[in-house]
């Protein structure tokens, strides 16, 4: 990760790594377990990133955007919006069943969608606004909210700072708790995954 990556580096590698895991998910087919760490994983990587757009991203392109800006960030809300729900549903149900695999399926489709918009759309133009430096920039700020961030969904938390920064503060232990006692893939599956 280097300091010179610009905003639109950052956010690409974070996609990458969502679509690896999808990837890693789907091949672990018929092995429940593999399949809901590999859920686990990519979840917890959604989450974060999420926060990190929305705490870091959003609020630059309404800043340096104008209106375009705000509604491109409002629509990327509401995208977030509706993975959040799907990823809270998603834990209650059990991995290797249809169930989990259609909304998994589901998930998957919408953040494609909302992916490739980001990085074509907003983020192009947001980074004519920012230029090298000012992205650089904010590409060190999102990577460095996104260890603070909460790692699971919660789809009942403001979406807008500061108010989500607060509130990510304050899941932020409980979900790190949670993730103490669940599974995630093991090196084993990760280097296998390679």
């Amino acid at each position: 990760m280097s300091s010179q990556r610009t905003l639109t580096d950052a956010i690409k590698e974070d996609h990458e790594e969502m679509y690896e895991y999808y990837d890693n998910y789907k091949k672990a087919a018929g092995d429940a377990d593999a399949q809901a760490r590999w859920a686990r994983q990519l979840t917890w990587e959604i989450a974060r990133h999420a926060v990190g757009e929305e705490i870091v991203v959003y609020p630059l392109m309404e800043q340096h955007m104008g209106h375009e800006g705000i509604k491109l960030a409002d629509q990327d809300r509401a995208d977030h919006q509706k993975v959040k729900e799907q990823l809270y549903q998603l834990e209650s149900l059990a991995a290797g069943t249809t169930d989990y695999d259609t909304l998994m399926t589901q998930i998957m489709a919408h953040l494609r969608q909302h992916n490739d918009s980001e990085e074509t759309q907003d983020l192009p133009q947001l980074e004519l606004k920012l230029g090298q430096e000012g992205s650089q920039h904010a590409a060190a700020t999102f990577t460095k909210t996104k260890k603070f961030a909460p790692t699971r969904p919660h789809p009942s938390a403001p979406n807008k700072p500061p108010a989500e920064t607060l509130v990510g503060f304050l899941a932020l232990p409980i979900d790190k708790l949670k993730d103490m006692f669940s599974k995630f893939p093991t090196e084993e599956m990760k280097k296998a995954a390679e």
